[in-house]
């Protein structure tokens, strides 16, 4: 476990001030047992800039949204947002959040944008979509790959929504196997591409006027490519505004390429780099999403806490029935760890951390599924109201079920989690290997490899000789504390017995691979929270310690899940849902009936 610096006082050091390790990951210290303290305490604060402009934007945003319930109820209806109402959004400068300030947007950071996303959110998804589909992903490609000359050109007309956004990447047959892509730039003499195919399900994409595209150019594997296109070009088109479950005033088109002419300055980062560009893209634009979720959970905490006071039943307020409570209180407290999540990964994007593409999925798959289960308890507080369509229920409902499809599906991304992680810890073993081979060719080396090894493994079997977290925290955090420590060497030691047990195919293995998913994401997802809750003491009196009851609960609650996740590595259903799966998958169907 990494060291950590004295407990800062009372008035808490600044993010800026923190002891960052940049070239390292939380989540994938975790995998090998360790805590890395330093990039997780003291938890990071907005900066002071971000603070200053936030709370005039945060209210703008509520007086606009809140005088268009209406309107937004009839887009949901009608499918599509007015001309009128995606003005009044680039009237507001909500187009240019991320966007610098020499190029006449906000330039808010990272965890400021995702606030402002919480508070969209919080009255209206569908506006989140598309003020997030242009900032999180369709320009983001230009601020972290164009070149100037890229950047001078159009960033001041996507700041000033002149020019909307969209992200083509999704292809038919191509969903999450992004590097599938069948779409193709096909280089000129004069160094323009060709570019042909089609992308669908495009958030954005019938009202946007710069699309970042991926499609694959010529060369000896055939690789992926980025392309800035601009919707005004010959050969451009986009089909029909889909009918959607849910965020259903939100612009989602098809778009195509039909032997569109693209100048070879428009090539977004190198040629043959475009499947690192998308990723890149998609892990920097996921505090968006989060903090979407975040605001969506906030939102529902006051539906149902408002509507379980007012409704009577027996006599007395539901609020007052253990069961309402207990949904009320479980639902704070995952908005809670959801929320320390995302803003502890926009720390990390803020202030230049080399690789947090674990942490970002991690927080998008806990935080899409949080608010996805704060609907759901929140629709059954208000019971048969909250089925009815007058009621602000269902449409939250529907519209964050996209949110564990959107930019990677949670089980794809589960699977990349556990394979990341997986990846530095068999590439340690493959040292090990090594250095077992080469002992008596070099056995300074061999032999220090060997103690490196055989001490963190002592460590991890007795727990001798591990550093505690933070030692000087209240006594309900230094008992989650301990519960983090005791799970991260389960994690290790599942990690190192699956690599053992599997070798090369444990790619193959997705039920473990989901197990150790799992417990990644509740370690991460709850040191987040112990983080922030022991800020909150120092800084917080008020709410302080309710916030450390909250990290307990979390740790606790977390702490029963890992037990049975690791236990079902050894003992579990796999084999057998795996032949169930085959019967039913023969036939095409259920086969039994009743008669």
């Amino acid at each position: 476990m990494a060291t950590t610096p004295a407990t800062p006082p009372a008035t808490a050091l600044a993010a800026a001030d923190m002891p960052l390790q940049r070239d390292h990951s939380v989540a994938k210290h975790l995998f090998f047992g360790d805590i890395l303290e330093e990039n997780l305490f003291p938890f990071p604060q907005i900066r002071a800039k971000d603070r200053e402009t936030l709370g005039a934007i945060v209210d703008a945003v509520d007086d606009f949204l809140r005088s268009r319930e209406k309107d937004l109820r009839d887009f949901d209806r009608q499918g599509a947002q007015s001309a009128e109402y995606i003005q009044a959004l680039r009237d507001m400068g909500l187009f240019g959040l991320i966007i610098g300030e020499e190029y006449g947007g906000l330039g808010l950071s990272n965890g400021a944008y995702a606030r402002v996303l919480a508070q969209t959110s919080a009255h209206d998804s569908a506006t989140s979509v598309t003020v997030g589909a242009h900032s999180s992903i369709g320009l983001k490609g230009l601020l972290l790959f164009g070149s100037p000359q890229q950047k001078a050109k159009y960033l001041p007309r996507l700041a000033s929504g002149e020019m909307i956004a969209a992200f083509c990447l999704t292809e038919s047959g191509a969903g999450s196997d992004a590097a599938s892509v069948k779409t193709h730039a096909r280089k000129q003499a004069d160094g323009s591409w060709l570019l042909n195919g089609e992308k669908i399900w495009i958030s954005n994409g019938g009202i946007a006027g710069f699309y970042t595209v991926f499609a694959r150019t010529d060369g000896a594997r055939g690789r992926m490519s980025a392309f800035i296109v601009e919707a005004g070009w010959p050969g451009v088109s986009h089909g029909h505004h889909e009918d959607k479950l849910g965020i259903r005033g939100s612009n989602t088109t098809t778009v195509a390429f039909s032997d569109v002419r693209v100048p070879a300055e428009n090539l977004l980062g190198e040629e043959g780099k475009g499947f690192k560009v998308a990723m890149a893209i998609l892990n920097n634009g996921r505090t968006g999403l989060g903090g979407g979720a975040v605001g969506g959970m906030k939102a529902l905490i006051r539906l149902a806490t408002r509507q379980a006071a007012d409704r009577q039943q027996f006599g007395k307020p539901i609020l007052e029935f253990g069961l309402v409570r207990e949904k009320i209180a479980q639902m704070t407290v995952d908005c809670f760890a959801a929320e320390s999540a995302v803003w502890m990964l926009a720390h990390y994007i803020d202030h230049d951390v080399e690789d947090y593409s674990i942490e970002a999925a991690m927080s998008k798959v806990f935080a899409s599924e949080a608010v996805q289960r704060a609907c759901h308890e929140s629709l059954q507080i208000a019971a048969g109201n909250g089925f009815m369509k007058e009621y602000p229920y269902e449409r939250p409902t529907r519209d964050t079920r996209i949110l564990s499809i959107f930019e990677g599906t949670n089980e794809i991304l589960r699977l990349y989690v556990a394979l990341s992680g997986l990846k530095d810890v068999g590439a340690s073993l493959g040292s090990l290997q090594d250095a077992l081979a080469h002992i008596f060719d070099d056995p300074i080396k061999g032999f220090g490899v060997l103690s490196g090894y055989a001490s963190r493994r002592a460590r991890q079997r007795t727990g001798f000789g591990t550093d505690r977290i933070l030692t000087e925290l209240s006594p309900d955090l230094r008992k989650a504390a301990g519960i983090y420590e005791r799970s991260v060497v389960e994690l290790a030691n599942a990690s190192d017995a699956l690599l053992k047990r599997y070798g090369k195919r444990i790619a193959d293995q997705q039920h473990q691979l989901k197990r150790l998913a799992d417990i990644a994401i509740d370690l991460y997802v709850g040191l987040c929270a112990l983080s922030r809750a022991a800020g909150l003491e120092r800084t917080d009196p008020k709410h302080g310690a309710q916030a450390a009851s909250i990290a307990y609960v979390f740790a606790r609650q977390a702490r029963r899940r890992i037990v049975r996740n690791v236990r079902a590595i050894d003992a579990n259903e796999d084999a057998r849902l795996d032949r169930i799966a085959a019967m039913v998958a023969e036939g095409g169907a259920y086969p039994w009936d009743v008669f």
